[in-house]
């Protein structure tokens, strides 16, 4: 078995190599689908196959496809044009006759009626279409997306959103990739779609008091409207295009779009997913320590 990894030195996508690895996969037989390999040159050293591997280059996909079978389509970063590649890899797939594909989606993508999850659900629609022998992992919010709220809360004080006194099933990356590892090297899982969440859902009023005991000062939640999240994000800098997709996602979150929790993840790994707490200590000390 051969696995391509693409993103793989992503945040995600380097935890799943290290997964993988740890799982007993050989260095030799995973792929890491990178976009710069001299930028990868720690996955090299591991052993680790570099592959040049650009979504929107589909001579580059194909070429990276040369003698794999089993695929994870880490899902692209570049908002708008995520589908595209997808799509990309898709066919290059089903033309390598790769046996297993697995594919890291967005929470309720199918579901729930969200401007982050359009490009997911049009993925899995694809995917659906397609005759690639499929796996789809839809990964809650990593907690790992708060450590800039906390580092700004240590000087502000204050963690704004608009959403409300929602609640947050998130897990780390490493709970994420370790799922991933999972259904990548385990039989049985064809054909599944997991949503996977932290096992203990969150208010933001639980997010800053979690926040306060990292910076060692007293950190609130000031609950906005969408239009004052709207307009401090414009304030901040941010294009009123790019600061409309954000407030979306909080409304999404006041929605309830990452609140459930079912034991998914947790069942598929062996082990409890990480605490908050325990997640963003160790992220915000790492990225404290690398500035």
């Amino acid at each position: 078995m051969t696995i391509l990894v693409t993103g793989a030195s992503g945040h995600l996508g380097r935890h799943v190599v290290d997964s993988l690895l740890s799982r007993g996969v050989a260095a030799s037989d995973i792929v890491a689908g990178v976009r710069t390999p001299s930028k990868a040159a720690p996955l090299a050293d591991l052993g680790v196959q570099l592959a040049t591997l650009d979504y929107l280059d589909a001579e580059s996909v194909a070429n990276a496809l040369d003698g794999v079978d089993t695929v994870l389509l880490i899902s692209g970063s570049d908002v708008g044009q995520r589908f595209a590649g997808h799509r990309n890899v898709i066919d290059a797939a089903e033309k390598a006759g790769v046996t297993k594909f697995v594919y890291t989606s967005a929470p309720k993508a199918t579901t729930f009626d969200y401007a982050l999850g359009a490009e997911h659900r049009a993925t899995e629609e694809a995917l659906a279409a397609s005759t690639l022998p499929v796996i789809v992992l839809r990964n809650n919010w990593y907690t790992e997306n708060y450590t800039q709220d906390v580092l700004g809360a240590a000087e502000s004080g204050v963690i704004a959103a608009a959403v409300g006194d929602a609640k947050v099933a998130s897990a780390s990356r490493k709970d994420y990739a370790d799922a991933a590892a999972v259904v990548l090297t385990e039989d049985g899982h064809i054909g599944r779609t997991y949503e996977l969440a932290g096992d203990t859902s969150w208010t933001y009023a639980e997010l800053a008091a979690t926040a306060s005991a990292i910076v060692g000062r007293e950190v609130t939640y000031t609950a906005l409207t969408p239009e004052q999240r709207q307009q401090a994000l414009e304030g901040f800098g941010l294009p009123a295009e790019i600061a409309g997709f954000v407030t979306g996602i909080d409304t999404a979150i006041a929605g309830g779009v990452l609140e459930d929790t079912d034991g998914t993840l947790s069942a598929l790994i062996g082990r409890p997913t990480t605490p908050l707490a325990e997640g963003l200590s160790a992220d915000v000390e790492a990225a404290r320590v690398s500035d």
